[in-house]
């Protein structure tokens, strides 16, 4: 489907995916590019924020809109995945979680209505509920006592939350497990959030579990409020959560990838420091509009990334940005014309055989 979320900072056209900004900075890119690449909304993280700069220094700019100098609309994560993955030390207490920091050790604990309170001084549009995220694989005993804590949070955060310059989401949990699944949406339904979010994927799981937990959640949401999935974001997995009604995507992959030399296509990846790209005289992709791929050949891309300039992260990042948003754009468009199975059935086949590495 496509739709129109409207926001403090403007409207965002879904479905739409969001380069990720964790630390108010989308790596190798700036925010001219940015708005060059039509990018609706950034992702900035919680978790990173609050430890650097500090929620004083962003307070003190009167919110990370400010800070960062953007101007279109926002989205912080809460950072639970952040608190359960990075900190070297983490634990829950009946009010909140207790976690050490990654940068210096520091000892710092949120409770929901504290983690409410930092992600509206930070002023995004869109704010998460902070959730526990289960690795996978997790027992089912365990991922229900998890659920628990994600549905008790995600209450207390929607009391805490006041802005109404802000919309709040809530994070359904629980791994792999459909009748968790069911029963935290039902729950979260119930609380009436004013989005809603698939948490707890793309943490090892196989991708047809990924993708068949999606579309199960996705049947289970309101119709009238918009659908994320929380960092997951191969183009297949795009059009297949597409398929099944998702709105919002965010993942660091094609800035990842960028970084190291593996460019998406539309007819497949291909891994940039192959020697066959050597004398390569074509763009990255000859259906490209970018401005990588009408300026430079494979072969001189092949060249900055194996002599390590920074400019080869910067025209990949640009070309694979450019890639992702250019994906949704046109995902819009064969949606609105009634031929979206199509296109994305053609995906899907141009990524079955992909360009590989050599040794």
């Amino acid at each position: 489907r496509v739709g129109t979320l409207h926001t403090m900072h403007g409207e965002i056209t879904t479905p739409a995916f969001m380069p990720v900004a964790t630390v108010g900075s989308v790596k190798a890119i700036t925010h001219k590019m940015l708005e060059e690449l039509e990018a609706d909304i950034i992702l900035a993280n919680t978790y990173h924020l609050y430890l650097r700069p500090g929620i004083d220094t962003i307070e003190k700019f009167h919110g990370l809109h400010n800070f960062m100098n953007w101007h279109k609309p926002l989205l912080t994560d809460s950072g639970g995945y952040q608190i359960f993955s990075m900190s070297q030390l983490h634990k829950i207490q009946d009010n909140g979680v207790l976690f050490q920091s990654h940068i210096d050790g520091s000892t710092h604990f949120f409770t929901p209505e504290k983690n409410i309170e930092v992600q509206q001084i930070l002023g995004a549009d869109i704010i998460m509920t902070i959730d526990e995220c289960m690795p996978y694989p997790a027992s089912y005993s365990d991922t229900k006592n998890s659920l628990e804590i994600t549905l008790a949070w995600a209450r207390q955060c929607k009391t805490a939350h006041n802005s109404s310059q802000q919309l709040l989401f809530g994070i359904a949990q629980g791994s792999v497990y459909k009748d968790l699944r069911a029963r935290c949406i039902k729950e979260l339904t119930e609380m009436n959030f004013d989005g809603y979010a698939i948490g707890g994927l793309s943490v090892g799981e196989p991708v047809e579990i990924l993708l068949d937990i999606a579309a199960f959640c996705a049947e289970l949401f309101p119709k009238n409020k918009p659908v994320y999935l929380m960092g997951s974001g191969t183009p297949t997995d795009i059009v297949h959560a597409v398929g099944a009604g998702i709105d919002m995507f965010d993942c660091v992959l094609p800035t990842r990838n960028a970084r190291n030399g593996c460019l998406f296509t539309s007819t497949g990846r291909i891994i940039i420091k192959n020697q066959k790209y050597k004398y390569d005289e074509k763009p990255i992709d000859e259906t490209c509009n970018c401005y990588t791929c009408k300026n430079f050949s494979r072969a001189y891309l092949r060249h900055l990334f194996l002599s390590k300039e920074y400019n080869s992260a910067i025209l990949n990042s640009i070309h694979n940005l450019y890639f992702y948003l250019d994906l949704m754009k046109t995902i819009r468009n064969y949606i609105r014309e009634g031929s979206f199975s199509h296109f994305a059935h053609s995906v899907v086949k141009s990524y079955e055989q992909e360009d590989t590495e050599e040794t």
